[in-house]
């Protein structure tokens, strides 16, 4: 009988974030090419960088530092719900094993965020069901909205790009994030 060797635990990235962000975009755990890359949605199929282009110009062709920048100017962290995992290849349906970043310290120290938005389901749902009970324990849950969007994911094939770029533009307009620069 052939056994197989254990998946090795991975470890997320840090977040993208000031004091004074307003919005936390939440994935469920980076793919392998953004691990590799130590970048958040690097895989070059991944809608995410061509929407913040759009939307608060974190433009695909601006360098990693340059994206991370136009983003906080605009008020927006970007974290994942999971902090460690396994997980074989970058789909969402093979992560086991998780372990969820610490939301409590996140939100204190972070004190203006008011909005959570999830890419996509796994986050939303893994958020709901390992964060939230600590958030209400905290007193933390009760002064946020929460808002799942629709994956950026090249996985996620289910609604257009432009449905779901309208999805995000609304989300953001909500949340009254605007471009840092002209």
């Amino acid at each position: 009988m052939r056994t197989r060797a254990p998946t090795s635990l991975l470890q997320g990235l840090t977040p993208i974030a000031n004091p004074d962000a307003k919005v936390l975009i939440l994935g469920s755990m980076p793919g392998a090419a953004s691990l590799v890359a130590g970048q958040y949605y690097a895989h070059p199929q991944n809608r995410f960088w061509p929407f913040m282009g759009e939307l608060v110009g974190a433009l695909p062709s601006l360098t990693y530092p340059e994206r991370v920048a136009r983003l906080a100017g605009a008020g927006i962290a970007v974290w994942d719900v999971i902090g460690r995992c396994r997980r074989e290849g970058s789909l969402d349906s093979a992560i086991r094993d998780v372990e969820v970043n610490d939301f409590t310290g996140f939100l204190t120290t972070h004190m203006s965020v008011r909005t959570l938005l999830f890419n996509g389901i796994k986050a939303e749902a893994t958020f709901a069901r390992l964060v939230m009970p600590t958030l209400h324990e905290h007193g933390l849950a009760g002064r946020l909205r929460y808002r799942r969007l629709p994956s950026t994911s090249p996985a996620n094939a289910s609604q257009p790009a432009t449905m779901k770029l309208a999805a995000w533009r609304e989300a953001l307009a909500e949340a009254r994030v605007v471009p840092a620069h002209p």
